[in-house]
Formats: C-alpha cells, sequence, structure tokens
C-alpha cells in the first residue's frame, strides 16, 4: 500500500512567478508566501525528490494559508481561490499517482463558497477542501454556515480544519512562537467544539472533517467538555446532559449525548511530535481515524515521516499500517 501524506501545502507556480516578475498577483504581495518561505522556494520536482526521501508515495496537497484571504473584497477572494484551485488540479493532473487536492473557497460568502466547492469537486476532481478556523472571527456554529456544511455532506467532500494567519493566542502573546505551538492547537479544540455544541456534527453526520495537528487538544479536553455538557451528571455516560450553569446555558445546549462520543466522527493527522500523545489521540479517537499528516513544507513539518512512525513502539504494526496507508486510502477513495 502507498505511504499517504494528508497534510501537505503548495505555493501555486503562477503565484510565484507573478511575485518575481510584477510583484503582485491579484492584488496580493510577497506577504501572502511570506506564511510558506520554503513553498515558495520548492520547485514540483524539489517536491517529489524530496518525497521520495521522506518515504511519501502520496500526498494530499492545499494550498498555503496566505491564500484563504476571507477579510478581503469577495471578488478578490473567490478569483485567488479559483486560479489556486486551477493550480492544485494542474499538478494532480500531471502526477495523478502522486497527488491529490484540496481547494479552498470564499468562506465570507457561503453560496460563493459552495459554488466554488462544487466547481473544485465536480469539475476539478479534487477530493474536498480546506478552511480557516473561524471566518474573520466568525465560528461554524453560527446558522449561516449550515448549507455549508450540508453540501460538503451531499458531495461527499473532505473539509479539511487547518489554522489561518492568526490564532486565538495572538492578541495575548506573539512571543516564543506561541501563537503557532498553543494558538494552533487551541483554534483546532475550538472548531471541533463549536461544530459539536452547535450541533454542525448531528445536522450532517456523513461529514468527512478532518483535523490538522491531531485535532489540537480536543482529544485531551474531552472529558472536561463532557463535564461542562453535564454529561457527568445523573450516571455518565447514559445519563441526561443536564449542564449546571443555569436555565440559559441549558436552553442553548443542542445535543443530546456527550461531546466526546463525537470524537470518532473526525479524522485526525498524525502530527503531534510526539508519541505518547499520539497514543493517547489514537485510544480516544480510535485507529481508524488517524492518518499521516506531515505539514510538508511548513518549517516545523516532520521531517522523516514514516521512519518516525514505524520507530514508535507504543504502536502496533497494524496500527503503523493503518496510520501510513490505510486509513487515508479509504477517506480519499484511493
Amino acid at each position: 500500500m502507498p505511504v499517504i501524506d494528508v497534510h501537505a501545502h503548495v505555493t501555486p507556480d503562477r503565484y510565484k512567478e507573478a511575485i518575481r516578475t510584477t510583484g503582485s498577483w491579484h492584488g496580493l504581495g510577497p506577504e501572502a508566501g511570506e506564511l510558506n518561505r520554503a513553498g515558495f522556494n520548492t520547485s514540483l520536482p524539489d517536491r517529489l525528490a524530496e518525497m521520495d526521501a521522506m518515504g511519501v508515495d502520496v500526498q494530499l496537497i492545499t494550498p498555503t494559508v496566505g491564500f484563504y484571504q476571507y477579510d478581503k473584497d469577495l471578488a478578490v477572494t473567490s478569483v485567488v481561490a479559483r486560479d489556486c484551485n486551477d493550480a492544485i488540479a494542474e499538478i494532480v493532473e500531471q502526477h495523478p499517482d502522486r497527488f491529490a487536492g484540496l481547494g479552498i473557497t470564499p468562506m465570507q460568502d457561503v453560496p460563493s463558497t459552495i459554488a466554488e466547492m462544487e466547481r473544485v469537486v465536480r469539475d476539478l476532481g479534487l477530493k474536498g477542501v480546506v478552511i480557516g478556523d473561524h471566518v474573520n472571527g466568525h465560528t461554524y456554529d453560527e446558522p449561516g454556515f449550515l448549507p455549508f456544511f450540508r453540501a460538503a455532506e451531499d458531495l461527499g467532500a473532505i473539509v479539511f480544519f487547518h489554522q489561518g494567519k492568526d490564532t486565538c493566542v495572538q492578541q495575548r502573546i506573539s512571543r516564543y512562537s506561541l501563537p503557532n505551538a498553543v494558538g494552533n492547537l487551541t483554534d483546532r479544540t475550538l472548531t471541533f467544539a463549536t461544530l459539536v455544541f452547535g450541533g454542525v456534527m448531528d445536522a450532517c453526520p456523513d461529514l468527512k472533517p478532518l483535523l490538522a495537528h491531531g485535532g489540537g487538544y480536543a482529544a485531551f479536553g474531552a472529558g472536561r467538555l463532557d463535564k461542562v455538557a453535564g454529561a457527568f451528571e445523573g450516571g455518565y455516560p447514559d445519563g441526561p446532559l443536564t449542564p449546571p450553569f443555569g436555565a440559559e446555558w441549558t436552553e442553548k445546549l443542542v445535543i443530546t449525548r456527550p461531546p466526546s462520543t463525537y470524537l470518532p466522527q473526525f479524522h485526525y493527522d498524525c502530527c503531534t511530535y510526539d508519541g505518547p500523545a499520539l497514543r493517547f489521540v489514537i485510544d480516544t479517537v480510535g485507529i481508524d481515524r488517524v492518518m499521516l499528516g506531515t505539514d510538508y513544507p511548513a518549517p516545523m513539518f516532520l521531517k522523516d515521516p514514516v521512519r518516525w512512525v514505524n520507530g514508535l513502539d507504543v504502536l502496533t504494526d497494524a496500527e503503523k499500517q493503518a496510520i501510513l496507508s490505510d486509513n487515508a486510502a479509504a477517506l480519499l477513495d484511493l
């Protein structure tokens, strides 16, 4: 079975060429590529060579986060998304045995997002979309986003949740790379919680959500989410959810089972950098939900991922095979 990496990024060549020649691309300057400088300097032949060196046969590629552009005018975001998605599709078409792809969409406008997602999946043959953890501060429990998730469910599209430019801790502390080290994982946990508490996972039970970086702290914080939902009252886990924070809280609670029971409805990459942490995620969400993710070619990517997974004595041989190949093959229908 091929080794499949579900978390890899691309800076489109058409953007690189425009920056080199004119300094601008659809109004975006060099800053759009600054978040992934390694990707700017990595050519497709270089990528293929590095994939071979890492032991990775197939990458699920996405545009880098500098191209999400949710805060721009809709016309700008839409043309950037369309051009990026065409570039991803070209790479997949050139090397169908080495790449699958996810597109980006103008999430600040749900109808436009649905239209571009349908084009991405039906016309370009990509596997779904990658989106930020929030849209200009708006989280996905807001009712306006539900048509997007219903459309993704109907399409069978993967929805890959990945941090955008700024994480939720940015305003409190920007030192020591903590917006990445801590904020990244916190954003993913908030995404999990809002999708669950907001009823999205109940409304769209066949949705295919993929959470980057092991789902952040979601697996580790599930017990606390259960507690705050009142799942321990009346005989956890079978008792009624009776939140302890008054009538207003109870009226807002739309789920009828503990938040932790939703963990197996999500998919996760293994990008935890730590064997015991990965073991905990597997034991909490199920081995069939975890797959290889390297974050290539971002500065913190797993540089020797296959050797790392195969060298973890906390995993069985069958679990290693599931992470490196089987689970991603099933999710991507490869």
